[in-house]
């Protein structure tokens, strides 16, 4: 397992360009097509203050009934590849995504584990459906040091939520990626560039983003209703709360009066009576769901701000490149007649 550092070490992730090739790859073959979850195991090393991507190896599919430890099959495949001298070193994991929706406990709960053994590990994010739409959406997250003491100590009340300062703002950082190729990778992409420039046709005005801006907009309304019915979940135990504190006042002064007047009376007052045992204390629901929904909101909300803006840009050149043309024909009809 690569060494202990501290967090703060790692700056940013270099991933070599095979590492990416590979998880596309892994994504298109066993993804199909990007709406079933792929994982895998990323290796490399920390070296001054970058994390290096040097190497991975998938997941094999299988079902829950097949007798399949993945503890083991990591142990296995890092053995055969420190016996082939490959890079073995356990950075981190990989998941795949389906239009951005990877905010849930179980990537939480994994980090969780991966980062408290290994502190510099991070999880790669690859989501294949916006990849096809002209760039490579690859993103490297890590859970936050508040965060780590947060899920470590299992209490997920509002109290806990407000004494460790957490919120969906800092629940994840995102740490920059940057693709590194060989110099032999480098010298031949350049050679298939200036060989295939020629015949190249690409549609880069495509203005068909209408499909994918309503998918992300009908994930956002359904992330937007379980925050909503999180909330009411939270304003009746609010209520319920403030109806048993009431109560428990109004006891309390009651039996103080009824002291009172037993003390004038020259009567011993009333026996203690533990109220905890008369008015249990009510549990308040846990909060880390509406955090990672509120975090998922926030991610739906950034991938629709990102993708509009690119929409609109390609809009307006539309438009402008279609008043061009539409000046020019209106001229050159002018100078004919």
């Amino acid at each position: 397992m690569a060494s202990r550092r501290a967090q703060d070490h790692v700056q940013f992730v270099q991933i070599d360009g095979l590492v990416a090739l590979k998880i596309i790859k892994h994504s298109h073959e066993e993804g199909a097509g990007g709406t079933d979850l792929v994982q895998g195991v990323l290796l490399g090393l920390v070296v001054d203050n970058r994390l290096e991507i040097t190497n991975c190896f998938p997941f094999p599919r299988h079902n829950e009934e097949d007798d399949f430890d993945e503890t083991q099959y990591q142990m296995e495949m890092m053995r055969n590849l420190r016996h082939m001298n490959i890079d073995h070193l356990h950075v981190g994991w990989y998941q795949s995504t389906y239009f951005g929706s990877f905010i849930n406990r179980l990537l939480l709960d994994s980090q969780f584990n991966y980062q408290h053994s290994i502190e510099e590990s991070v999880v790669l994010i690859y989501d294949p459906l916006k990849t096809t739409q002209g760039f490579l959406a690859l993103k490297a997250y890590r859970l936050t040091p508040a965060m780590m003491k947060f899920y470590k100590d299992g209490d997920f009340t509002p109290d806990a939520i407000s004494k460790h300062s957490v919120s969906f703002e800092n629940m994840f950082e995102e740490i920059p990626v940057v693709l590194k190729n060989s110099h032999l990778a480098n010298a031949l992409l350049c050679e298939l560039t200036d060989s295939t420039k020629k015949n190249q046709t690409f549609s880069f005005l495509d203005l068909g983003t209408s499909a994918v801006l309503e998918k992300n907009l009908r994930q956002l309304m359904e992330c937007v209703d379980d925050v909503a019915m999180d909330t009411n979940k939270y304003l009746n135990f609010q209520r319920q709360n403030f109806r048993q504190q009431q109560a428990k006042q109004q006891y309390l002064l009651k039996r103080q009066q009824e002291n009172q007047q037993r003390t004038a009376r020259g009567e011993p007052p009333l026996p203690e009576e533990d109220i905890n045992k008369m008015f249990k204390p009510l549990q308040p629901p846990p909060r880390l769901d509406c955090l990672l929904v509120a975090n998922q909101i926030d991610q739906y909300c950034n991938s629709i701000s990102e993708f509009s803006s690119q929409s609109i840009a390609k809009l307006l050149m539309a438009e402008s490149l279609q008043e061009g043309a539409t000046g020019g024909a209106s001229a050159s009809g002018g100078s004919s007649s």
